[in-house]
C-alpha cells in the first residue's frame, strides 16, 4: 500500500522522512542557522554586550573592532632597551581585549585611570592599522589592500607585572590586557591619509619629549606585519594592529599629561588620574 500524498513511497518510509525533516528543522532553529526560505535572525541572549567601536574621521560611521593585535619590539632601539637582538628576532604578536579600547577625541585631554596592581605604569605610542578586509597567507604585496585606515594609539603597560610574569615563564597578559589599556584616536581612512610609511612619531610627558623616532624605523612594515599575522590567524574585517613603539618607554604617575603625535594624524592627549 502506498501513502496517499506520495503515491510512490511506503507509508512508513514517508512518515520517517517527515519526522527526519521536522527534527532537522528543529535542530536548525536551535542552532540559529538559516534554513532555506527563512531569514537569518539574531540569536536571543539573556543580556546585551555593548560592541566596541572607534569613530571614523570625517564620518558619522563607527569602525567595529573584532580583535586587537600588537607587535612587540618593532623598533630596533626599543628592542635593545627591552633586552633583545633586533637583527635576529622574528616578529611576534600578542592581543588585547577589545574592551581595552579608550576612545580619545582630537583636541581633548582624556582622563585615563591609573590601573590597579602596578607601581610601574608605562606608555608606548604607536601607529594603528585598521582592516576592512581579511585573508590567510596574504602576500606582502597585497597586504595594504586590507587596510581601511590608520589611527594613533597607546599600548599602555603594567611593566612590573609584565616583567614578573616573563621572569616566571608565564603569560604576561596581566601586564598588557586590562581596562583602558588601548587608548586610541579616530580612524582616518586611507583615502584621506594614504599609507604612512615615514614621518615623525613622538610622545611628550608634561611637555618633555620622551619618545621620538620616525615610522620608517620600523623593523617590520605594516604590510609585513599583516602578512606575518595572516600566517598564524585568519584576519577579518574589524581587526586592528598596533604596529610597535620607539625607544625610551617609561613610567607615568597620577597627574601626568601625555601628548602623542604621528605626522598626518591629530595628536592624542591623556591625563593620568
Amino acid at each position: 500500500m502506498t501513502d496517499s500524498f506520495s503515491g510512490l513511497r511506503p507509508r512508513g518510509l514517508a512518515r520517517r522522512s517527515l519526522l527526519s525533516t521536522s527534527a532537522a528543522m528543529a535542530a536548525g532553529a536551535v542552532a540559529g542557522c538559516a534554513l532555506p526560505g527563512q531569514a537569518q535572525t539574531a540569536p536571543k541572549t539573556p543580556f546585551e554586550v555593548t560592541p566596541t567601536t572607534i569613530p571614523i574621521a570625517g564620518s558619522t560611521l563607527q569602525f567595529p573592532v573584532r580583535r586587537i593585535y600588537c607587535i612587540g619590539r618593532n623598533y630596533a632601539a626599543h628592542a635593545r632597551e627591552m633586552g633583545s637582538d633586533p637583527t635576529r628576532e622574528p616578529p611576534f604578536f600578542f592581543q588585547k581585549p577589545t574592551d581595552a579600547i579608550q576612545n580619545v577625541a582630537p583636541g581633548t585631554v582624556a582622563d585615563h585611570p591609573y590601573p590597579t596592581l602596578t607601581k610601574n605604569y608605562h606608555y608606548e605610542v604607536e601607529l594603528v592599522a585598521a582592516l576592512h578586509k581579511g585573508g590567510r597567507d596574504v602576500p606582502v604585496e597585497q597586504a595594504l589592500d586590507l587596510v581601511y585606515g590608520y589611527a594613533i594609539g597607546l599600548d599602555m603597560t603594567r611593566r612590573d607585572l609584565q616583567r614578573a610574569m616573563g621572569n616566571e615563564k608565564k603569560p604576561w597578559e596581566i601586564g598588557k590586557s586590562f581596562d583602558h589599556a588601548a587608548p586610541i584616536g579616530p580612524i582616518h581612512p586611507v583615502s584621506l591619509v594614504g599609507h604612512p610609511k615615514q614621518g615623525a612619531i613622538w610622545l611628550k610627558v608634561n611637555g618633555e619629549t620622551r619618545q621620538s623616532a620616525d615610522l620608517s624605523m620600523m623593523i617590520w612594515s605594516v604590510a609585513e606585519q599583516i602578512s606575518n599575522l595572516s600566517k598564524a590567524f585568519e584576519l577579518l574585517p574589524g581587526d586592528i594592529i598596533y604596529s610597535g613603539t620607539p625607544e625610551n618607554v617609561g613610567p607615568v604617575v597620577k597627574g601626568d599629561v601625555l601628548d602623542c603625535h604621528i605626522d598626518g594624524l591629530p595628536n592624542l592627549g591623556l591625563r593620568i588620574v
